[in-house]
């Protein structure tokens, strides 16, 4: 049965809602909690879209052709992969706190609005004094290590769907 699931048209609808799940369940977080996203979670919720987006794509397509399903795997992954290094880079500016100065930064918009491009993605990527907050947690884990292990997650599961339909 899981096998039947895997080669379906649902197995990539299924990559679609969990990835924009995760955004979703992020939005409650900061609402809930009264939280503002640093840079770098704008970041991977933008990634998280992104690979929600490739898993829709795909949905659509549905091609069983091999080509295909391997581009749409090698996307995936490296979607998630970009995704999990900036959770790792998140997760060391906040280990590394103390170590270093910080500052709260300009905000997102701000940075987009004002610089150029280049200039932009190395400031959201450097990160803030907010990027070093731990706000929230879930079983001792911050949303970055959260972040983290939901992008390894999806590039395996991306990498799964492809291993079980070629």
């Amino acid at each position: 049965m899981l096998n039947k699931f895997l080669a379906s048209r649902l197995a990539y609808i299924f990559g679609f809602f969990a990835s924009f799940g995760l955004v979703a369940l992020a939005l409650v977080i900061q609402t809930q909690y009264k939280l503002e996203p640093c840079p770098l979670c704008i970041s991977q919720r933008i990634l998280f879209m992104g690979l929600g987006v490739l898993f829709l794509i795909a949905a659509i397509h549905h091609s069983q052709k091999p080509a295909w399903v391997k581009l749409y795997a090698l996307l995936q992954t490296l979607t998630a992969i970009g995704g999990a290094g900036v959770a790792i880079r998140h997760w060391w500016l906040q280990v590394h706190k103390d170590e270093m100065l910080v500052d709260c930064g300009v905000g997102f918009d701000y940075m987009f609005d004002n610089f150029p491009l280049k200039k932009a993605l190395t400031l959201v990527f450097r990160g803030t004094g907010d990027c070093a907050t731990i706000d929230w947690t879930f079983l001792g884990l911050s949303i970055p290590q959260l972040a983290l292990i939901a992008f390894l997650s999806i590039a395996g599961y991306a990498l799964l769907l492809a291993k079980k339909r070629i």
